[in-house]
């Protein structure tokens, strides 16, 4: 299958060597995503809940660009510094989300790119219309 590289300037570009997402077939690979704010690739400030939300609306504005949605969403990887914000996660991800949820996985981490403290990353799968 051929590979297609998604790639939208509403989501931060890429801050090394890989795309945003790649599409294989009805699969996309969405690349991690920290709370970078698009336009001027800073980390948001402020807290926890809106470095949460950033993520989430950086990862919705690369699922558009493939063709789909946050509800396409298979799996879901989330990477914190620290697991004490994991009920956060839930709690924002709950607005976001919605059942069936997806597959998910939240991993401690010691460090993430740029002084992060949380990362996502997903795998979506889009139906053929």
């Amino acid at each position: 299958m051929k590979r297609q590289i998604i790639q939208t300037d509403a989501a931060p570009a890429a801050i090394g060597t890989y795309s945003q997402a790649v599409r294989v077939g009805d699969t996309v690979y969405l690349s991690g995503q920290i709370p970078l704010q698009p336009a001027t690739m800073e980390l948001v400030e402020g807290d926890m809940e809106l470095q949460i939300r950033q993520i989430f609306d950086n990862l919705t504005a690369v699922a558009r660009a493939a063709g789909g949605s946050l509800d396409d969403i298979a799996k879901l990887n989330v990477f914190l510094t620290d697991l004490s914000h994991f009920p956060l996660v839930n709690q924002v991800m709950s607005e976001y989300f919605h059942e069936p949820y997806p597959a998910r996985a939240a991993i401690g981490v010691a460090a993430l790119p740029k002084g992060a403290e949380v990362e996502m990353d997903a795998i979506l799968h889009l139906s053929q219309a």
